[in-house]
């Protein structure tokens, strides 16, 4: 969260216009990346420093896509991921990664802060959903609880749950990637 109140408004600033809070944000923000995919490339220390360079070139184009109700942690780890998920699909192609199956999982997992973080950050995306979405989803996707049970609870029939389902995870997508 400290992280959070710390970027969030020099990445403000920054978009409008403010060059010193930009280089600000960039600064703490390559900081805070180098830690998150050190993590992920303790095999690879070598290749932390290219992929925060990448990752914060792709945050820098795609500045414009960040939606100021939305954490800025969250958009940029989603873009980190996506960055390292592309980095490790090429190494993988090519022969060049040699990672034992048990310690793939590793390369994903988060630390319990980001863990605790992420789940802040789903439940305030979750809170901008209208109730006829947002409980599907709660019941069925994160409580593993059926359709047939999610429809007795919420007071909805079935079909309305799958479709609460499907829209909701929809228009959270399109949240996220800044289309909505």
């Amino acid at each position: 969260m400290e992280i959070e109140q710390r970027l969030r408004p020099l990445l403000l600033q920054g978009l409008e216009g403010d060059s010193n809070a930009y280089q600000r944000f960039l600064k703490e923000l390559s900081a805070h990346l180098r830690a998150f995919l050190r993590r992920r490339l303790a095999q690879r220390p070598d290749e932390v420093e290219d992929l925060v360079q990448e990752t914060l070139l792709a945050v820098h184009n795609q500045r414009h896509t960040y939606r100021h109700d939305l954490p800025v942690t969250a958009w940029a780890h989603a873009i980190a991921r996506y960055k390292l998920i592309d980095w490790l699909r090429a190494h993988a192609a090519k022969g060049a990664l040699n990672v034992p199956l048990d310690d793939v999982q590793e390369l994903f997992s988060s630390s319990d802060s980001e863990a605790a973080q992420a789940r802040r950050d789903l439940g305030q995306l979750l809170q901008t959903l209208p109730d006829r979405q947002r409980l599907p989803i709660v019941h069925v996707k994160l409580e593993g609880l059926s359709v047939v049970e999610t429809a007795r609870i919420t007071g909805l029939s079935e079909s309305a749950v799958k479709v609460g389902v499907h829209r909701g995870l929809k228009a959270l997508a399109a949240r996220i990637r800044g289309t909505s």
